[in-house]
């Protein structure tokens, strides 16, 4: 081992010098060992060998540790402290099985380190794309909020070291069609890339100080991701001042000269990723030609040294070549592997996530003595796959929502489980012979939608049609012709939704007493289930991506330009509209008031309003706040969210809000990307949902309104 008076294993030295100092020490071979995903050690500097993946989109993905709610559940609880403890428990858990297995064998491997590739804050354009269950949704602002705070709780709050390392992916205009991506082209407006694309990794980056950023793998506007100049060079490390690393997504290297045919073999784009700023590859061995890239001339040993100086002090801030003792993480215990504590936080997430779509006649949540016999059926009622999502860890205590509803049935419910058929397999109808006893129910629960085997990342939907990505997102047939034999036979049905994107109901919704979209809710979904279906809690999710009510009102996939898309752009009706949810109890925004009518170029605007509980128990309202220019001179969104916030209210009670627009909420891009700050009038809507008639319709609070003029 090292003396430990060397400047690069003394804690007391700057950062840079002991970058410096270690860089000086390395040999061009032990450098190159290093610039992989799974790098080399180097015994005799004290460098055990590392491997830079691992992932933690909703929980390490390693055995037995805790599994939260799919990312796009995470998202629909809209709570930035919910998702910063989530957050912080998931790195709690990363820190002891890192130095668990650093003790245990000397060194780590996939899983077991403290970088972790998560989150994902592509947005979610599409929603046909299987990857989108990963994402915070379909919104700009909800993105950047929630992954702000998810890469806070990873990260931590020690001024000096880092809990883990979050990295934010896929930098930066990446959301499918999956099949396509290692030689597609995504073509986007400059307007599009600033107003849509970039600001929530902006945001990341900027702000919440996110240590690695992972590039895409497909090109944008004609170059490859992952050696793009203009995002990597020009806006991350020039405009956004980013001091991190970057990492390539895995293999996504090699499809520069094998698929995007942008260099003529792997030795040019070693030289060229380097040079654009990719300092760590994942996957392949395009790596391993720096040193024939050297040698030819195309880039210098100072380049690599760069590159690796940034991934070097990663490892430093995450206080690797320290004592342990200086290092506030290293002493976290391996108990809190899925603790008490975090299966608790994890059933509580579960429950906030859960989206109340229906409730007709307040058949939710169900009283004991309206509901004293219940089947369980469908094809996801006792199925494993639809909590987990993708990305998962696993652990031995998955509480299926079979079994969450038997064990928080009230005393004295009769609860019988029925599959009642095979799900999506056409050939084989619906057994008749769960009609009858679905007729002498009080009320049948029937769990549909889809799973993990149908949508997700390329080649891991084993029974995807297209790569893993839906391309219709209606329920399925079989699905649909059992849910309305069971309402015609006379049977009080309440649905139970899965899914990481939307599943469209337009054919079922009128057959059904009440819906409950559930994402995939974790370890805990059957018990956050039961908690919701009988009132011990009640649901708290909105809908963080729009439903439309056919996939033919989607514009085409490949196409990345926004017009058409999403709540911001689109000008179809939905069949549930982004920022939608009822809950248990009712809400009345009232007393709009902005602190003046107009105001000059450059000043803040303060709103206050009032929002009551008017309805019988205490609930939870997402209080959604939306701007419309109304006199852009360029096309801008229809609204567009500018501020949220989870208030919960005891019945009666009320409370006073205030919020403040800035300078950058009235502001715009236009055609050459560039941000303008125009004269006109401005719409303030405050609501439950996004604005529009279809939400009010369904059950959301009626939103107030107020105007002021920019001078």
């Amino acid at each position: 081992m090292p003396e430990t008076a060397l400047p690069y294993l003394d804690p007391d030295q700057p950062l840079p010098a002991r970058v410096a100092d270690l860089l000086s020490r390395l040999t061009l071979e032990e450098k190159i060992g290093l610039m992989h995903n799974q790098s080399s050690a180097v015994p005799r500097l004290g460098i055990p060998a590392y491997n830079y993946w691992n992932e933690a989109l909703h929980g390490v993905l390693a055995n037995g540790m805790t599994v939260f709610p799919q990312a796009i559940g995470l998202a629909a609880t809209w709570d930035t402290e919910l998702m910063r403890r989530v957050a912080s428990a998931i790195a709690d858990e990363a820190r002891a099985n890192h130095h668990a297995a650093l003790k245990r064998q000397g060194f780590t491997d996939f899983g077991q380190g403290l970088t972790y590739w998560s989150p994902n804050i592509n947005l979610f354009r599409d929603p046909r794309w299987g990857r989108g269950q990963e994402t915070y949704g379909e919104d700009p602002v909800l993105t950047g909020e929630m992954g702000a705070a998810f890469v806070r709780g990873l990260q931590g709050d020690d001024p000096r070291y880092l809990k883990t390392a979050a990295c934010a992916k896929h930098f930066a205009v990446h959301s499918g069609p999956e099949g396509d991506r290692h030689h597609f082209d995504a073509q986007v407006s400059a307007r599009d890339l600033r107003d849509s694309y970039l600001p929530a990794f902006k945001k990341l980056v900027t702000e919440a100080k996110v240590e690695a950023v992972m590039g895409a793998y497909n090109r944008v506007n004609g170059q490859p991701a992952c050696v793009h100049a203009q995002l990597l060079v020009e806006i991350l490390r020039g405009e956004w001042q980013f001091d991190g690393h970057v990492v390539s997504d895995c293999w996504a290297l090699q499809d520069v000269h094998q698929h995007h045919k942008v260099t003529a073999d792997a030795v040019e784009t070693a030289a060229l990723a380097l040079r654009r700023g990719c300092d760590l590859a994942c996957g392949c061995n395009t790596y391993e030609n720096i040193a024939e890239a050297i040698g030819r001339g195309l880039i210098a040993e100072s380049d690599l040294d760069r590159s690796l100086g940034h991934t070097l002090a990663t490892r430093l801030r995450l206080g690797m070549f320290d004592p342990p003792e200086r290092v506030p993480y290293a002493a976290i215990p391996e108990s809190v592997i899925d603790c008490p504590e975090h299966r608790a936080l994890a059933r509580r997430a579960a429950a906030q996530s859960i989206v109340l779509l229906k409730n007709r006649d307040g058949i939710l949540p169900l009283r004991p003595e309206a509901a004293r016999r219940i089947l369980v059926t469908g094809p996801f009622a006792a199925d494993l796959h639809v909590l987990l999502g993708n990305y998962f860890g696993t652990n031995g205590r998955l509480v299926t929502f079979l079994e969450g509803l038997v064990g928080g049935a009230p005393q004295g419910t009769r609860l019988s489980y029925r599959m009642g058929f095979v799900p999506d397999r056409p050939n084989l109808n619906p057994l008749d012979w769960s009609i009858g006893e679905a007729v002498a129910s009080d009320v049948v629960i029937a769990c549909v939608g889809t799973s993990t085997l149908f949508e997700s990342e390329e080649g891991d939907a084993i029974l995807s049609a297209d790569k893993g990505d839906r391309p219709a997102l209606e329920l399925s047939a079989p699905q649909a012709d059992y849910i309305r034999k069971l309402a015609v036979n006379g049977a009080k049905v309440v649905l139970v939704v899965t899914g990481g994107s939307p599943v469209l109901l337009t054919e079922v919704e009128e057959y059904v007493q009440a819906i409950l979209y559930v994402w995939y809710p974790g370890e805990e979904g059957g018990s956050a289930l039961a908690d919701v279906l009988f009132g011990r809690g009640a649901p708290g999710g909105r809908l963080p991506i729009t439903f439309p009510k056919h996939t033919a009102d989607l514009p085409p996939f490949e196409d990345y330009a926004m017009s058409g898309r999403t709540y911001r752009y689109s000008t179809l009706e939905p069949l549930y509209p982004f920022g939608f949810g009822l809950g248990y109890t009712t809400f009345a925004y009232t007393d709009l008031r902005l602190e003046k009518p107009a105001l000059a170029a450059g000043d803040p605007l303060s709103l206050r309003l009032c929002l009551a509980n008017t309805g019988p128990v205490r609930g939870s309202e997402i209080v959604q706040v939306y701007l419309t220019d109304r006199e852009a001179s360029a096309p801008v969104p229809f609204h567009k969210l500018v501020a949220f916030r989870r208030v919960e209210l005891e019945p009666g009670e009320s409370r006073a809000l205030e919020f403040t627009l800035r300078t950058e909420d009235m502001s715009f891009f236009d055609e050459g990307g560039q941000l303008r700050l125009e004269p006109g009038e401005f719409r303030v809507t405050v609501g439950g949902c996004s604005p529009g008639k279809r939400g009010q319709a369904l059950g959301a609070p009626q939103p107030v309104q107020a105007v002021f003029t920019l001078r």
